[in-house]
């Protein structure tokens, strides 16, 4: 199963009323996402707030969303830890749920060498029972994972692609020639999206495809065949970029998620609900692009 175009990092819905997984809100949106043109799924990433769920429910997550794709495009889950050990059970918990590709983040918090990240990364590839996806993600992992130790690692039979969110074009020019069969570079920054597979990248890991999955779904093909297509997609979507900035994933997207009917807002502590002087510019933002009639159209 390739991995390329808009690929959705999901969101995870949680009830207000007691703290819990809202499954329910999860799977409509599962289905939104696969109806409207995403091309796989990140389950239980940074944006589905993994580090607020325990064993059961990473398992439950995953499980819901293998039954609703129903094989229709590919699922994939976070899985990297900050010790290679718990990387691998996570990982080998994911296969078992039926997932096909492990996200691996580059080890947060315990800032590896680049060594280090290569034998971590091997380790989980070999141990872990399923083709890994490299993570690199330095502003929430604390450490950078170098162009020339993803070259060493994409050797690696096991080691499919990598995920990367440095923004910073000379990065993206640097891995592209890495990008074969067997080895995907996909972009980690929606605001770049378009420019990097303009440059040779096979997709995006996307936030902003969980509000709009149809526009950013073709911002990917149209960045391929169509630049002036692109540019105007592109143009109209940096409002939604800039609101899923304003302050830490996924805060501004649950907010949003919650006003087209996909769940509540409501993130587990330490994260709290979008702050309200943000609610006008969102409200905004979502009715320029037509997001509240199409939401009531499928509701």
């Amino acid at each position: 199963m390739s991995l390329s175009g808009s690929i959705c990092a999901i969101a995870t819905p949680f009830r207000s009323s007691d703290d819990a997984l809202d499954l329910a809100a999860f799977e409509r949106l599962v289905e939104h996402q696969v109806g409207n043109g995403t091309r796989a799924l990140v389950v239980a990433g940074s944006t589905g707030e993994a580090a607020a769920l325990d064993e059961a429910e990473f398992e439950a997550l995953l499980k819901a969303a293998v039954r609703r794709i129903a094989g229709r495009i590919p699922a994939l889950a976070g899985t990297g830890q900050s010790g290679t050990r718990r990387t691998v059970a996570q990982t080998r918990r994911a296969r078992d749920a039926g997932i096909d590709f492990a996200l691996v983040v580059a080890p947060p918090y315990v800032r590896p060498t680049q060594e280090g990240m290569y034998r971590h990364f091997c380790e989980v590839a070999e141990q872990g029972g399923l083709p890994v996806v490299l993570y690199n993600v330095p502003t929430r992992a604390a450490c950078d994972l170098l162009p020339e130790t993803v070259a060493r690692l994409a050797a690696h039979g096991n080691i499919v692609g990598i995920k990367e969110a440095v923004a910073d074009e000379a990065r993206m020019r640097a891995l592209l020639p890495l990008r074969g069969p067997g080895f995907a570079v996909l972009s980690g920054d929606d605001g770049m999206a378009a420019r990097a597979i303009q440059a040779g990248a096979d997709g995006v890991i996307s936030v902003a495809a969980n509000v709009d999955p149809a526009r950013m779904a073709r911002l990917c093909d149209a960045s391929r065949s169509d630049p002036q297509a692109a540019a105007a997609l592109d143009r109209d979507l940096q409002p939604l970029f800039a609101l899923l900035g304003c302050e830490p994933n996924p805060i501004p997207l649950k907010w949003c998620l919650s006003r087209l009917g996909y769940g509540e807002a409501h993130l587990r502590l330490p994260l709290l609900k979008l702050t309200g002087s943000h609610h006008a510019e969102a409200e905004k933002v979502l009715s320029a692009l037509g997001l509240f009639e199409r939401a009531a159209a499928v509701g």
